[in-house]
């Protein structure tokens, strides 16, 4: 067969049929860009054969349910607590009971401190500045008076920062305890199985801020517990409550499950097959 060049020379040329594609062999991996539930792992360069180590704690405070019901707390991220209580409130706990966590106030509990704090050091730094240009005997005196009265607010709001601090609401599986004050202590506690009635309320600001106010009843008495304002994750903290009340062997099952490594760091990756395997 003869032809034509493009370049318009008559040298003849021998040509053949292109041959046709080979037809994609069929495997179980997915097309290019197409969705797939499982994907393998690339491992960066200089990298290879170590397999990426999640930890469990990655993956703290996210369970999964898999069952229809989905348990009282599906779809709910439980409060971050810590494993074992501080010092402050493990003094209060006896051996035989569960710790479950303890909470402080929310900071909108130091709101009006804030605030005084901070009208007085404006008053103060307006009225040094007026003393400053008062000439009199006594001005040394008075701007002396003005600022030891502003040191004096300022401890106070530092002290009432350092009671929040030290105040503490705890959860254990079979009480819960309010713990104030710094150098006079107070220690109240109700039993869970005594608690008749609890709710709690928010205000548009505490459902803004994510706070709320408690109200517990105990067999229509009044407790020391029974107003508890100001306290953080309200709903995720109303739940875990009920949950200890109502599942007990729910949460100590839970909390029996050891958390381990997805992948062991260190281990070495799965090798995918090929499809010809």
């Amino acid at each position: 067969m003869t032809g034509t060049g493009a370049g318009g020379s008559g040298d003849d040329k021998d040509t053949e049929p292109l041959e046709p594609p080979h037809p994609r062999a069929p495997s179980d991996s997915p097309a290019p860009g197409a969705e797939s539930p499982t994907r393998e792992f690339t491992f960066p360069p200089g990298q290879a054969g170590s397999a990426p180590a999640s930890a469990a704690s990655d993956i703290d405070g996210v369970r999964f349910d898999d069952s229809i019901g989905g348990g009282l707390l599906a779809g709910v991220r439980a409060p971050t607590v810590p494993d074992v209580p501080s010092p402050i409130s493990a003094r209060y706990l006896f051996p035989t009971e569960k710790y479950r966590g303890e909470w402080r106030r929310h900071w909108v509990h130091l709101m009006p401190w804030y605030v005084i704090g901070t009208l007085a050091t404006f008053i103060m730094g307006l009225a040094s500045g007026m003393l400053t240009k008062w000439e009199s005997e006594s001005r040394d005196t008075a701007l002396t008076v003005t600022v030891v009265a502003w040191l004096l607010i300022l401890g106070f709001v530092g002290w009432k920062i350092l009671d929040w601090y030290m105040d503490r609401f705890i959860l254990t599986n079979k009480r819960i305890m309010l713990i104030q004050g710094v150098i006079t202590r107070s220690v109240a506690m109700m039993p869970l199985g005594r608690v008749t009635d609890m709710k709690y309320s928010q205000t548009p600001m505490g459902r803004m801020l994510n706070y709320g106010e408690f109200i517990i009843e105990s067999a229509g008495q009044d407790q020391a517990l029974r107003n508890v304002p100001h306290l953080p994750n309200p709903n995720e903290l109303y739940l875990q409550m009920c949950e200890e009340m109502y599942e007990p062997e729910a949460v100590d099952e839970r909390m029996a499950e050891p958390e381990e490594d997805l992948i062991p760091e260190g281990a070495e990756a799965p090798v995918p097959k090929s499809a010809d395997a």
